[in-house]
């Protein structure tokens, strides 16, 4: 099984590259984050002819949006993360047909909105650790894939990159994501590529970044412990960003053996 995360930065604008991705690496599920559209304007026809079915969540207003598409049955179990009152559109949750969750974020920035802004999204992540220890305690397998806007360590942003209060790097961030791996989640692309390998970012800024690799990686797959025991493979598609018009996310995926 196939799984993957893109951050399209606006549906609507990234058909052709969300139908180009598909036809290339053929997921079974793939989320999608920032698709900036109401629920009833995603363009849920556009996939139909590939074999997907498409759960859109999103927001008036057209800011964030998350969607779920899937050639497998699924069952959707939430649109919002419990623990908050929560307007914003940023989480959808999924059975599968072989009783596998998988929940698919937008993890808010934390640099806009000052202090107030980097609260909410220490909050989020906690009630995210809350979520994923339910899971774990009741031997769910369990997996979360998104837009964390998490760089977990040096490792995963190109030197300079960003300075040391951007809330993607801040200790407080960071403390709050290694909580969820101390809880028994993989990081399945650091799991498949030590740091010694070398990063594989999934972010770069529009501009010059791509062409000089002065990314982030901060789009995640967690795996709970069995599902990681049946990760065969994960990695980014670097061919999205080098597109024209591109998202300045790659969509990462990963395949679970059967």
């Amino acid at each position: 099984m196939r799984l993957a995360t893109f951050n399209v930065n606006s549906i609507r604008r990234r058909v052709p590259h969300l139908r180009r991705f598909l036809a290339r690496h053929a997921p079974d599920l793939v989320f999608l984050q920032e698709t900036k559209c109401r629920t009833e304007e995603f363009p849920a026809l556009e996939f139909a002819d590939a074999g997907y079915r498409v759960h859109a969540h999103g927001q008036h207003g057209g800011r964030n949006g998350v969607a779920v598409l899937a050639r497998i049955d699924f069952e959707v179990l939430a649109e919002a993360l419990p623990g908050e009152e929560d307007a914003q559109a940023r989480f959808l949750e999924v059975r599968l047909a072989d009783g596998v969750q998988v929940a698919g974020i937008y993890l808010p920035n934390g640099n806009s909105g000052g202090e107030d802004g980097f609260a909410y999204k220490l909050r989020w992540l906690e009630r995210l650790a809350a979520l994923t220890r339910a899971r774990l305690d009741a031997f769910t397998p369990f997996a979360v894939l998104g837009d964390f806007n998490v760089c977990p360590t040096d490792a995963d942003l190109a030197p300079g990159a960003l300075p040391p209060t951007d809330a993607l790097v801040r200790p407080e961030s960071r403390a709050r994501f290694r909580a969820l791996l101390h809880l028994g989640m993989t990081d399945a692309l650091r799991a498949l590529h030590p740091m010694a390998a070398g990063t594989p970012f999934t972010y770069w800024d529009y501009g010059p970044a791509f062409e000089s690799n002065r990314g982030l990686r901060i789009d995640h797959v967690l795996l709970s412990p069995e599902l990681a025991e049946r990760l065969a493979d994960a990695g980014v598609d670097t061919t999205a960003r080098s597109e024209e018009q591109p998202s300045d996310h790659a969509p990462v995926w990963c395949d679970l053996a059967a």
